[in-house]
């Protein structure tokens, strides 16, 4: 009768076999995981970047929409200013004149936002006191109001077009991390290409760092 032959493995080599097994699945598990957590980071480094991208569209739209409110009312104060210089030159012309009739007349013409510092000049006695302010333009009581909203609007401008460029910057930010997510996700992909078991660990030890330093600088970055 034919004798059956068992051929055993030597048990070193069994134990071996088994380890290196075991050795490589963990490394698997660990590249999946700096595959999952890098997407993750993309993702959410996408998502911030975006919102921040849309707060600096609408920052830059209301600094644009500002300043140009703010010329339309420093057109306004000039013309404002203009008109009652106008009167005032035409009123001071009469007054010399003794013409008391058109003097009023150019009286009753003046602007509410002139005849406040018009009276506090007049009461000075302009025509008799040579210390006395030479145009009631130039009295402290004499305020624009375009040319106040003007400036508001001009300094808002400004504050909106400063949000717009930090937006700009916290985008860029977001944008920029993402490159370390991704440089995460080749480390990961390719460290299963490799055979050589300290090759595949080093270059997941680079992987797991720079994932890590991507996921301290998402932290620090400001959201919305």
């Amino acid at each position: 009768m034919p004798e059956h032959v068992h051929v055993h493995a030597p048990h070193e080599l069994s134990e071996q076999g088994e380890s290196t097994t075991s050795r490589e699945r963990w490394l698997e598990i660990a590249a999946a995981l700096l595959l999952s957590l890098a997407t993750l980071g993309i993702a959410w480094s996408g998502y911030r970047a975006a919102k921040w991208s849309g707060l600096q569209a609408r920052r830059y739209t209301q600094a644009s929409t500002a300043r140009s409110l703010a010329n339309r009312a420093s057109t306004l104060a000039v013309q404002d200013r203009t008109q009652d210089l106008l009167n005032f030159n035409r009123w001071l012309e009469m007054s010399t004149s003794g013409n008391s009739e058109l003097a009023d007349l150019y009286v009753r013409r003046f602007r509410d936002e002139f005849r406040p510092a018009f009276e506090r000049w007049l009461a000075e006695d302009p025509l008799h006191n040579p210390n006395s302010i030479a145009t009631p333009l130039r009295e402290k009581n004499y305020v624009l109001a375009n040319a106040v909203r003007a400036d508001k609007l001009e300094r808002l401008g400004d504050l909106r077009f400063e949000q717009g460029k930090a937006a700009t910057e916290h985008a860029d930010d977001y944008v920029f991390a993402t490159v370390f997510f991704a440089v995460v996700l080749f480390f990961a992909g390719i460290s299963l290409r490799f055979a050589w078991f300290p090759m595949r660990i080093l270059i997941l030890a680079l992987g797991a760092a720079l994932l890590v330093y991507g996921g301290v600088r998402l932290l620090m970055l400001p959201s919305l």
